[in-house]
């Protein structure tokens, strides 16, 4: 009979205190928003990361992205548990290769500086790849109840992501000098470094001056009122659109009522209208119908209203996630989702799929992605669109602007992953909600949300929250918001930034490696050796 093979208790304590980290990390999301949290987490599993085998560090890594992705993508349930589960296992394979890379620099006296490269270059590639990337969970969008996100307008997401890795790092590094037999001078140096390191940050952020107010070029208005309509789902889940048009006849109804409230004067007469995502969910140009609810809505407000519609095309196969101006004239200037949403959107090795999970033969038609980035005119005021998932992708958003958006414009679906009972302070709608407000302080405009059956929401350059409806209820905004041409420093320096801080972490790992090889780098302290085989040599009697 064969023993049953011991697991160090070291090994169970580790793995216990890198999940906790994980579930840490998470805890700076919504609904919790703990935005330090994730600051020391990440020093927590950093400290876990010492000293342990490449393959321990791997395992501890996917324990931590499980700790994280478990309870952050609980908002998949509604699709099913098995999708939820597999998509969170899916993206803690990220973490797995985070711990094996990071435990392996960290072998090195620069690993402080190195970790947090390295982070970033996994994340770049994370936020990239497979299909597209899928760049939830990123520390950037943690911060954005604290100080840290005013640095966004420097460097963007990816700037504040490395400063709350920086601040994670050295924290670290304070606790292992201080647990390091050292004399007391060694170990207050340790600590005054470690103070100046975690200040820098917040010294920073606190000179970052993100204009609030309008500022216009070549004489064009500094201002403009809008309005978001939410005019809510009739069902929520995967059934959200089973009722054709019914969500459409929604938001005819509640651009009535704000056309009412505007004619009694309890609001200010907007310059266009913006609908959420699919807020028309049958073409509006092939099905009379449609088009029909769609001309009457813009009728009874007399402005443009931006429509979120599902398009047909662009061939029998295909059909587009768009939004289409639509003036009292007619239609005008459209824009197609260019970031689609694999295995939601579009379906990849649809025939095995479809065969393997009944479910997915509910994608009958692929969306097809846009090419142009995502800027329109409305009532003569050039923004920048985005569609749903299209938030948390840096290049789309960065791309809108740099197209001349002054405003950027947020429409969003998230009937599918709400649930009874939400407030809309927690799940998908508020962690999507945060993006929004980094993107403000990113790109110094002000950003209009307009969602199916929650969150809308009105945000100034400063990311503050200025107005915010509730979930699963019809209701409207409106607001006088500013109208901005400068770019930031972030929209100046674009991607490269990210580019160079990734690469040096790629430097760093490959470094290491090659250190590894050579055998010029100490065995990792407390990892086990005992299962590997030993040469004993005796000196002669």
């Amino acid at each position: 009979m064969l023993a049953r093979p011991r697991v160090p208790r070291s090994g169970l304590l580790r793995g216990s205190v890198a999940a906790a980290a994980g579930f840490g990390t998470w805890s700076s999301f919504p609904p919790l928003s703990w935005w330090w949290a994730s600051i020391l987490a990440v020093a927590v599993l950093l400290l876990v990361l010492r000293g342990v085998s490449l393959r321990a560090a791997a395992g501890y890594g996917m324990l931590y992205g499980l700790g994280m992705f478990v309870p952050m993508l609980s908002f998949l349930r509604g699709i099913g548990v098995d999708a939820w589960l597999v998509v969170a296992v899916i993206e803690s394979l990220w973490f797995a290769l985070l711990g094996a890379a990071v435990a392996l620099t960290g072998r090195r006296r620069w690993w402080p500086l190195a970790v947090p490269a390295v982070w970033i270059a996994v994340e770049w590639l994370r936020d990239r790849w497979p299909f597209g990337g899928f760049p939830w969970g990123r520390l950037a969008f943690a911060q954005a109840d604290g100080p840290l996100l005013a640095l966004a307008a420097w460097g963007g997401a990816p700037l504040v992501t490395l400063a709350a890795l920086s601040l994670a790092s050295s924290c670290a590094w304070m606790v292992t000098r201080v647990r390091t037999p050292a004399t007391p001078t060694a170990r207050s140096r340790a600590a005054g470094v470690t103070a100046l390191v975690v200040a820098l940050p917040f010294v920073a952020a606190a000179f970052v001056d993100v204009p609030t107010r309008g500022t216009s070029a070549h004489g064009r208005p500094s201002h403009v009122v809008v309005a978001a309509v939410q005019g809510d789902v009739p069902r929520l889940g995967l059934d959200a659109f089973a009722q054709a048009r019914a969500v459409t006849v929604d938001h005819v109804l509640a651009t009535q009522r704000l056309a009412a409230d505007v004619a009694a004067g309890r609001v200010p007469a907007p310059a266009f209208v913006v609908w959420p995502e699919n807020a028309s969910d049958q073409d509006p140009f092939t099905d009379a119908l449609a088009g029909q609810l769609v001309r009457q809505a813009v009728s009874a407000v007399g402005v443009p209203i931006v429509v979120g519609a599902v398009l047909d095309g662009p061939d029998s196969r295909h059909v587009q996630n768009a939004a289409v101006v639509w003036t009292p004239t007619g239609p005008g200037e459209r824009y197609v989702k260019r970031h689609l949403v694999p295995f939601g959107e579009y379906l990849p090795f649809r025939s095995v799929l479809t065969k393997v999970a009944g479910r997915f033969s509910m994608i009958e038609k692929d969306f097809a992605p846009g090419k142009r980035p995502g800027v329109l005119t409305a009532a003569g005021v050039r923004f920048a669109d985005v569609i749903c998932f299209e938030v948390a992708d840096d290049g789309v958003v960065r791309d809108a602007i740099a197209a001349g958006g002054r405003l950027l414009v947020v429409q969003t679906n998230n009937a599918t992953y709400e649930h009874r009972g939400d407030d809309g302070h927690g799940g998908e709608t508020a962690q999507q909600l945060q993006m929004s407000r980094l993107r403000a302080v990113e790109h110094g405009r002000a950003v209009i949300v307009a969602a199916t059956s929650g969150v809308s929401a009105i945000i100034d350059p400063a990311g503050r929250v200025r107005q915010r409806t509730g979930v699963f209820t019809a209701a409207s905004l409106v607001a006088d918001v500013p109208l901005r041409d400068p770019r930031t420093v972030a929209d100046v320096l674009g991607p490269w930034p990210e580019r160079a801080v990734a690469l040096l972490g790629l430097l760093s790992v490959l470094a290491a490696a090659v250190w590894q090889w050579r055998g010029r780098l100490p065995a990792p302290a407390g990892s086990d050796t005992s299962a590997e085989p030993s040469t004993v040599v005796t000196a002669p009697v």
